[in-house]
């Protein structure tokens, strides 16, 4: 099998020898290429190249959330056709590792690498939906490519978080959970729309509860996949019915007051497979294939733990069988 190797050599869990016998024990079962990335969307261009030239098996992400979301919208750039675009494989080597971990692979790199090696000996394989996001007809962000998201994306508060925490590691803070949540409070101490949202959602008519907006919202977060991310080895869980195999879900509040998030905080800290949260505050939506969300202000919007800046309009889509995983 003829595979591209493509390594973040920034990933914060692995050295460049632990790189380097990953690297020899994948390349004892595979024609391997590797090509380390140099800049941001690097990845992304290598897997597309990989794409369109055809003669490529596979992809092999070695590296965090991140460096899997570029090699993913490689391999998709020109749509989906898990028939004859490359496969995609991971092995995680950021901090959280959401997407790695929600396959049900090991977070650990060399653990990680053995089960890969296992998956590509058996052929196990599965086909897994992804989401879309694309700039809103007749809105300002029209013209904003389209992204493909692997199991989340957040509008409003959690994008802000994570631009926060941007920042912070640009100035040589290490990507840590005590980071996130110190970012998670300082976010909310500056939040300019806790007590009422100026987000609306629009979905297309003819659902079952005739419900098409739904207004006032202040935060979105979207799943592809449960867990939403990890705090720690805790999952947390706003959309536990989220999964590779549906459409996408939805998770929203509509008040960010001091009480109401030490309650939606509590329940996800205690969330489940079997439970999310849950309360009059809080909009929870099942196997969406289409909608949009609009801001009154432009707020921060993030996708699979990327911040991607601000915007007044997003639509999303979700694509199921859009790309086989060796798993």
């Amino acid at each position: 099998m003829r595979a591209l190797l493509v390594v973040n050599p920034a990933a914060t869990t692995t050295s460049a020898r632990t790189r380097e016998v990953l690297t020899h024990a994948l390349a004892s079962d595979l024609k391997l290429e590797v090509a380390q990335t140099q800049y941001r969307g690097h990845a992304r261009d290598l897997a597309q190249q990989a794409t369109e030239g055809g003669e490529t098996d596979l992809v092999v992400a070695l590296g965090g959330d991140g460096t899997v979301n570029e090699v993913v919208n490689g391999l998709l750039a020109n749509g989906p056709d898990p028939d004859s675009h490359p496969r995609l494989a991971v092995v995680p080597g950021g901090s959280t590792n959401v997407f790695a971990r929600a396959l049900g692979l090991p977070n650990d790199v060399v653990e990680a690498t053995g089960a890969l090696l296992d998956a590509l000996r058996d052929g196990s394989e599965r086909t897994i939906g992804l989401g879309l996001a694309t700039g809103t007809p007749g809105s300002e962000d029209e013209g904003v490519p389209e992204r493909w998201f692997t199991f989340c994306a957040g509008f409003g508060f959690d994008a802000g978080v994570v631009g926060r925490v941007e920042q912070q590691r640009e100035r040589g803070k290490r990507s840590t959970h005590a980071l996130y949540v110190r970012q998670v409070v300082r976010q909310f101490l500056i939040e300019a729309n806790r007590r009422r949202g100026v987000l609306t959602l629009e979905r297309p008519g003819g659902t079952e509860d005739g419900a098409e907006t739904v207004e006032n919202l202040a935060l979105a977060i979207i799943c592809n996949t449960a867990p939403w991310t990890y705090l720690g080895n805790r999952p947390i869980y706003p959309s536990p019915d989220a999964s590779f195999d549906t459409a996408l879900d939805l998770f929203a509040l509509s008040k960010l007051s001091p009480s109401a998030v030490a309650r939606y905080a509590t329940q996800l800290l205690t969330s489940t497979p079997q439970r999310g949260p849950h309360g009059k505050h809080a909009l929870s939506l099942h196997d969406l294939t289409n909608f949009t969300l609009h801001s009154q202000v432009p707020l921060p919007f993030q996708m699979d733990g990327d911040h991607l800046g601000l915007r007044t309009s997003v639509t999303f889509t979700g694509v199921r069988r859009a790309l086989r995983v060796i798993v």
